[in-house]
């Protein structure tokens, strides 16, 4: 019998800052060939060493310029099904709440950006299962309280 393996090499990180009464979600849009043209969250690879909440801290400068933020974990995670290398890919997802009047700095990976309502991110998000995570994040992080015990102490 054949399995299908599970790689976890990434990690997922959805940015969050206050206008006014409502939390934004940052959605940046893809510029390179994967994915071209998508609009998602932070995402990449955890480096050899590196814990996952570090490879989440260090992606969020690298494709936005973002050093201040506190980062919790969702716990939840983000799950694609390779069709090419027949593998399962899954990303622990992570929470970052930024200051209101954060600049975002792109880097070439993206080649642009936008905080949005959660409605609005929900609905322009490219790939299937990213709305859920908003809808998740939504639920947990900005409808109730963060809990402390989710909060990365670095």
């Amino acid at each position: 019998m054949s399995e299908v393996p599970i790689r976890c090499t990434g990690i997922a990180v959805v940015l969050l800052k206050k206008e006014g009464n409502q939390q934004k979600v940052l959605l940046v849009k893809r510029a390179e060939a994967v994915l071209k043209d998508a609009w998602c969250y932070i995402g990449g690879g955890i480096e050899e060493g590196e814990k996952a909440w570090e490879a989440a801290y260090r992606e969020v400068e690298e494709e936005t310029g973002i050093t201040n933020l506190s980062l919790y974990s969702a716990n939840t995670f983000d799950r694609i099904y390779s069709i090419e290398g027949n593998y399962i890919y899954i990303a622990p997802v992570f929470v970052g709440f930024v200051r209101d009047d954060q600049k975002v700095v792109l880097n070439e990976e993206h080649s642009d950006y936008r905080w949005l309502s959660f409605k609005d991110a929900m609905g322009i998000v490219s790939l299937p299962g990213n709305e859920e995570v908003l809808a998740f994040i939504e639920k947990h992080f900005v409808k109730k309280e963060a809990h402390d015990y989710l909060q990365v102490k670095r």
